[in-house]
């Protein structure tokens, strides 16, 4: 198990979208963030504050049966937001579809579930594992892996 470099506590779903809006002004294209977690411990509120804070203005809800979902900022910067959940073999349906060749790209990638497609991601991801603490309370654990993702990290701990 990895050892969280930083320890979020929300309080409720506003707090958790808040954090996400928070990291979004940081993020550049090519950035890719690896969400893991039980249902319901805050990754989609957490992906719609990056969203928000991106100014997109689309309802952003979970791609559990589409798998991505594109969203268009002003300005043209790309959220790419993926999600693993529902897939038997998830590795080779999310290679299947590309998703390998959406970090190559200059868009933001998150990707719900990333936990059950650890060959795919890059070497280089910030990955933020959630935990279900009440009805309310989420505890987000950070790790940055790669200088730029530790950087992130930092920024967030600031």
């Amino acid at each position: 198990m990895e050892t969280c470099e930083l320890v979020i506590e929300t309080a409720d779903v506003a707090l958790t979208q808040a954090l996400g809006g928070r990291l979004a002004p940081w993020l550049a294209g090519g950035d890719v963030l690896a969400l893991a977690g039980d249902l319901g411990a805050g990754k989609t509120a957490f992906t719609q504050g990056i969203a928000a804070g991106l100014g997109i203005r689309a309802a952003v809800t979970s791609p559990t049966f589409v798998l991505i979902n594109r969203y268009t900022a002003p300005g043209g910067r790309v959220l790419q937001h993926a999600d693993c959940y529902r897939l038997s073999n998830a590795p080779a349906e999310m290679w299947d579809i590309g998703l390998t060749d959406l970090f190559a790209g200059d868009d933001i990638v998150v990707i719900e579930w990333a936990d059950r497609i650890p060959g795919l991601l890059p070497d280089e991801h910030l990955k933020i594992t959630f935990t279900y603490l009440d009805e309310n309370r989420r505890r987000l654990c950070c790790v940055g892996h790669g200088r730029r993702y530790v950087e992130l990290v930092g920024r967030l701990a600031g």
